[in-house]
């Protein structure tokens, strides 16, 4: 499982972000202060570091200097959004500089970027009772082997990656068949209806009036 650092002053961001990637499988861990930061560095193994620079103890840059020589990739996530911060900081050796505020899927997106060019990669979900295995494409729930077609796989983890949002209809036909929406419904519904009926999910996929669907998830199994 891929192991991030998240490294934010700002208790209530820096949990946040932790909730929202443990929804993606990540196993996540939070620092307050660049001391605190470095201590779990020098004692765990962690795959990405997710940095603020404006941090008591000691701030981003000295820390992201610290980082370096384990070969960890940073991003920076900060407020600071002016240019010559932002140079400084790819210059120093950071993968990406992203600006607070921000939208979680641009995180997400980015992380996976940085992941991918360091070949590490997620390569499992747990979503309810449900283990997705990203690599195998296999999908165990409750020690048992479900079987999906490659469509049904390929809503399923759409699903898992975007827990409690809304997905349009337009987006989901167009990221799974990987062509132009024209507007036929029929084929992406009873995808969703058999995927439903296989997990026994019928409450937990929502239709949503006009939109498209959701993975309803409810906080406590985040």
């Amino acid at each position: 499982m891929i192991k991030i650092l998240i490294v934010d002053d700002e208790e209530p961001i820096a949990n946040l972000i932790r909730m929202n990637l443990m929804r993606q499988g990540y196993n996540c861990t939070c620092a307050y202060d660049g001391q605190q930061a470095a201590d779990l560095l020098e004692k765990n193994p962690f795959d990405l570091v997710l940095l603020d620079i404006m941090l008591p103890k000691f701030d981003g840059y000295d820390l992201l200097a610290f980082i370096r020589p384990m070969g960890i990739p940073v991003i920076f996530l900060t407020a600071k959004s002016d240019v010559n911060d932002r140079v400084k900081g790819l210059k120093l050796g950071a993968e990406d500089y992203i600006v607070k505020p921000f939208e979680i899927v641009e995180l997400l997106a980015r992380i996976e970027v940085v992941l991918r060019r360091y070949n590490k990669t997620q390569s499992f979900i747990q979503c309810y009772d449900v283990l997705i295995d990203l690599e195998a494409r296999d999908v165990i729930q409750n020690g048992q082997h479900i079987v999906l077609t490659r469509k049904e796989f390929d809503l399923l983890v759409l699903f898992a990656q975007n827990p409690n949002t809304a997905l349009f209809r337009e987006s989901m036909f167009e990221r799974i068949w990987e062509t132009d929406y024209v507007g036929e419904t029929r084929t992406l519904d009873s995808h969703v209806q058999r995927l439903r009926r296989k997990l026994g999910w019928q409450d937990r996929i929502k239709t949503v009036h006009k939109i498209g669907y959701k993975l309803e998830i409810p906080e406590e199994e985040t």
